[in-house]
């Protein structure tokens, strides 16, 4: 089954005058006016894909911790960030609990949809990312004690369930999904990109692992899921080439996600500089300094190749948005793959002292800040009235 058949060419929005649309209709006024049921269906089609609003809110908060350029009242404002971001992470959260309970035959539906399945990668990606911003950030309100401990907590259930992703998604696609040729798109990436989020936020908790056997096992394990998520996503990458090379652009409610290429690769070189500033914790001489070479080996190439990439999604989404570009979930494709261009720009900033890269990392960093605002301002208006609680919007992140 092709992405096309799936996610819906056409617009997320509601038609030009809604009162016309026999498929669903609309209350005229108020909080999700454009639902007929509220109490039932903003809750009955709540997938997995909503997590991203929380990725890519919480990549905000914590890319600015990572800037090589600070200015006043930037610290203050991520921790705002990272505050809107963990609330909403609960109230998802506890929203799709009661979508489990309510709409059970719904919500294994998504596993068996070839698209939406794709999203639960989001939920880990979401936790880590939240619980990164708590050690972070959060340890400005919260003490650096129960921060750790918050973001263990988060850090072991986004690892533990992005792993099972990483499996079991893949394996649905292999044995029960049925998928055409031109299925591929930039979703495919989602449940295998988790445990390289898991391996770059790992990298925070090394120094406070108690020395010996558990701070080894938890800086080799980090590297176990770099490579696992790095061997996964150049497959997946391929197939988006050859997708893209074959089928062109398709649908345009697909094509923001084809940014979410940008999130592996971004990733990887924050979580490879990362952990090897932490080897020396663990390794001895000369492994040690190896890992940490290997920062700079690694990052500055995959760097080359994320431009690269960058230049080509917004080539691609310019020209879509030339015709038609709908807003749809898919929107926050611009945000989390962005901010870890940001974080690997700024890792590698660090690890260089380039100040072309430093720069770079400084205008990634202002057209992150620039996507979410649309896009949370969009999200929120399309959440207001109600139509993105809709069937009909696309299934996408």
């Amino acid at each position: 089954m092709s992405t096309s058949t799936l996610i819906q060419p056409g617009p997320a929005l509601p038609p030009a005058h809604p009162h016309d649309d026999v498929r669903h209709p609309v209350r005229r006024g108020g909080l999700f006016r454009d639902l007929e049921h509220p109490r039932e269906q903003v809750l009955a089609h709540l997938g997995p894909n909503w997590y991203a609003s929380i990725m890519g809110t919480g990549i905000v908060a914590n890319a600015a911790v990572t800037l090589p350029r600070q200015i006043p009242g930037l610290h203050t404002a991520a921790l705002a960030v990272w505050a809107v971001a963990s609330v909403m992470l609960v109230v998802l959260s506890l929203a799709w609990a009661g979508h489990w309970i309510r709409h059970t035959g719904n919500a294994r539906g998504h596993a068996r949809n070839p698209v939406m399945a794709q999203f639960y990668g989001a939920p880990p990606m979401a936790l880590l990312t939240v619980g990164a911003g708590t050690l972070l950030l959060g340890k400005d309100v919260l003490g650096e004690s129960l921060a750790q401990h918050i973001d263990v907590v988060l850090w072991t259930a986004g690892t533990v369930t992005g792993l099972a992703s990483a499996l079991a998604i893949p394996y649905l696609m292999f044995t029960q999904h049925a998928l055409a040729p031109d299925s591929t798109f930039g979703g495919w990436l989602m449940p295998v990109v988790p445990p390289m989020v898991a391996s770059a936020t790992g990298a925070l908790l090394v120094p406070f692992a108690p020395a010996g056997q558990l701070r080894l096992t938890l800086l080799l394990s980090c590297y176990a899921m770099f490579g696992l998520s790095l061997i996964a996503s150049m497959i997946v990458t391929t197939l988006i080439w050859y997708r893209l090379t074959m089928h062109k652009l398709g649908p345009a409610a697909t094509v923001p996600t084809v940014w979410i290429v940008l999130g592996w690769l971004g990733q990887s070189i924050t979580a490879v500089n990362l952990l090897g500033n932490q080897a020396h914790l663990v390794m001895p001489a000369p492994y040690s300094t190896g890992l940490e070479v290997l920062g700079l080996i690694y990052g500055v190439p995959v760097f080359g190749f994320a431009l690269l990439w960058t230049a080509l999604a917004a080539t691609m989404t310019i020209r879509t948005a030339r015709t038609h570009l709908p807003f749809a979930l898919t929107w926050w494709s611009f945000t989390f793959p962005v901010g870890t261009l940001v974080t690997g720009t700024s890792a590698l900033a660090a690890r260089t002292g380039s100040v072309p890269i430093i720069w770079m990392a400084v205008a990634f960093y202002v057209g992150l800040v620039a996507g979410w605002v649309v896009v949370a301002l969009r999200t929120a208006h399309g959440s207001a009235r109600g139509y993105l609680f809709l069937p009909a919007a696309p299934l996408a992140p």
